[in-house]
């Protein structure tokens, strides 16, 4: 099905037979055109989801020619993996003549919802977008497809709306960690992950479970954990730790939560990868600042954003259909470093 274009003022006039300036004073609630006319234009308008142009309003008076823009959603500013992904994307806009205009959900969904409208009311000409954690319902997304806005997910994927996404090969990563554990002699490999809505957790949970399978081991439900941040690992960790029998081996959804495995790990006097190895995903910058080193999965943000920018300037300039779905995997690459024997 082909996205629909944005209807006009220009558009209601039209079906409704009267004037476009009859259109804008009853949109504006001019007194001038009667309340039954105000209210059958608006009502029409509102049925037919009509945005108003506020930049196309801006440029008739300004007169400024309009600059090519990209709205760009991040869940977090703050994660060193988003902040990557964000500087792929501004490199490859650039490169084509591109802005960027960037705003954070802070993993909220009435945030995210929001920040779509408002994009769309700014006629930026596509979104780029990562799903918050809080993220349930997609409605929004599907909207803007509906409106023919281009529309391009990374890293957090929405599987219930039909759009080109871009991801990391997070089950291989996965696999690739565990089965490098269980070759430095780890049979005991625990588990902590992000909440099984988002794609990516399930992805990482599948890889981490057949790698196990494989090796003929199963996961075991006391040491795993929805846990993906270094302040919760510090509070779960001692309880795993304290268990009658202990994991030698933690795999973790991403190296904050590892970070904070491994300093609770060293406080209660265990050695690290002596007794316990551990290891990450995403490969930021505090993966070389701990003690030891944190062996992890690198993610490529860099390039995850290069790819979401690349899929969605196509779009836009219409070397990929609006009603094309393009979807490309980066690898990742295991970083062998002191935290795993």
């Amino acid at each position: 099905m082909e996205a629909k274009t944005p209807i006009t003022m220009k558009d209601i006039a039209r079906e409704l037979g009267v004037s476009v300036a009859t259109v804008s004073r009853a949109l504006k609630d001019s007194p001038r055109i009667s309340p039954t006319q105000r209210q059958r234009i608006k009502t029409y308008a509102e049925q037919h989801q009509y945005t108003p142009n506020y930049v196309a309003e801006t440029l008739r008076k300004s007169r400024v020619r309009p600059q090519k823009i990209i709205g760009v959603i991040v869940p977090q500013f703050a994660h060193f993996y988003f902040a990557s992904i964000l500087s792929g994307i501004e490199q490859e806009a650039a490169s084509h003549g591109y802005a960027i205009m960037v705003a954070q959900s802070d993993e909220q969904y009435d945030r995210e919802v929001r920040i779509c409208k408002a994009f769309y009311e700014q006629k930026v000409c596509g979104i780029i977008v990562s799903q918050a954690k809080d993220t349930r319902k997609y409605d929004h997304f599907q909207k803007l497809i509906d409106l023919g806005v281009p529309l391009v997910f990374y890293d957090r994927i929405c599987t219930g709306v039909e759009a080109s996404r871009v991801v990391v090969d997070d089950y291989m990563g996965a696999f690739n960690a565990v089965t490098h554990l269980f070759n430095t002699g780890c049979r005991r490999i625990a588990y902590f992950g992000s909440p099984m809505t988002l794609e990516i957790s399930k992805n990482r949970y599948n890889g981490y479970r057949d790698a196990l399978l494989k090796q003929g081991l199963k996961p075991r439900e006391e040491w795993m954990r929805f846990c993906d941040n270094r302040a919760d690992a510090e509070a779960i960790t001692p309880e795993i730790l304290q268990q009658e029998e202990i994991p030698d081996a933690f795999f973790a959804v991403n190296d904050d939560t590892a970070i904070g495995i491994l300093y609770t790990a060293k406080r209660m006097g265990y050695r690290v990868p002596d007794d316990i190895s551990i290891c990450g995903f995403t490969n930021e910058q505090r993966a070389v600042s701990c003690d030891p080193m944190l062996t992890t999965v690198e993610q490529r943000g860099v390039n995850v954003g290069e790819e979401a920018a690349n899929i969605l300037i196509s779009h836009v300039e219409g070397r990929l259909p609006l009603n094309h779905v393009e979807r490309r995997v980066v690898r990742t690459r295991l970083i062998i470093r002191g935290t795993t024997r």
